[in-house]
């Protein structure tokens, strides 16, 4: 099978799959995953790795949050001392965690010092190290910018800033076109032994990017698939 990549943040991953231009998607954020697949769009949900958020900032650290064990907390700190927060505001898995813990703390952000730039990670980590401001990240995409940005972790280890990632099948009852079949072939590989294991020795710098979903077998990106002639 030919797999073609579209990276995209998930809310847009999940559109473009709604609008049948995917055969199936690869997306972190479990709660827009579920209405998703309640909707009728999407079908056989697996969950297939994880790794976390964390909350990063320049290092003089002016919020004073580094060490916090709340990333909800910490983010409350840093609005009531309206320093630089950098989202990227564009409906992906990230922003929609962002929102997430914005609400456990009962915070809309607004006002000069939140900066919603649309932008995906990586141009999100950039804008963030210009403006010496704080931003939410993945960890995977972190440790891929850490040697261009000066930016550190300051918050890690929140239950909340867990960051599963899920595969699931566009429904051919809704987009007949779609390739069903192949879609359902990538997802058994992603749950099989052999590809839970190249998730699991996959590094970057020595470190594990991603971490494979543990046994009882869910960023963004979506896929299209074609047989090879």
């Amino acid at each position: 099978i030919k797999v073609k990549v579209m990276p995209m943040g998930t809310g847009q991953a999940l559109r473009t799959a709604r609008e049948g231009n995917c055969d199936v998607v690869l997306v972190h954020a479990p709660q827009a995953e579920q209405e998703f697949v309640e909707q009728g769009w999407g079908v056989n949900r697996r969950q297939i790795m994880y790794n976390d958020f964390v909350i990063a900032g320049p290092n003089e650290d002016p919020a004073k949050i580094k060490g916090m064990r709340s990333a909800s907390s910490a983010l409350k700190k840093i609005a009531v001392a309206r320093e630089i927060f950098v989202s990227r505001g564009d409906r992906s898995g990230t922003h929609q965690k962002e929102e997430e813990l914005w609400a456990a703390v009962g915070l809309e952000p607004s006002g000069k010092w939140y900066c919603s730039v649309g932008s995906g990670m990586g141009q999100t980590l950039t804008i963030a190290e210009e403006m010496r401001g704080y931003v939410l990240t993945d960890r995977a995409t972190y440790i891929k910018f850490r040697s261009k940005i000066h930016l550190e972790v300051m918050v890690e280890g929140d239950d909340l800033l867990q960051n599963p990632y899920a595969v699931i099948a566009v429904n051919p009852q809704r987009h007949k076109h779609v390739k069903y079949k192949l879609a359902m072939k990538f997802i058994e590989f992603l749950t099989s032994d052999a590809g839970q294991k190249l998730i699991a020795d996959y590094r970057l710098d020595g470190e594990a990017l991603f971490h494979p979903w543990p046994k009882q077998g869910a960023g963004s990106a979506v896929m299209t698939g074609s047989q090879k002639s």
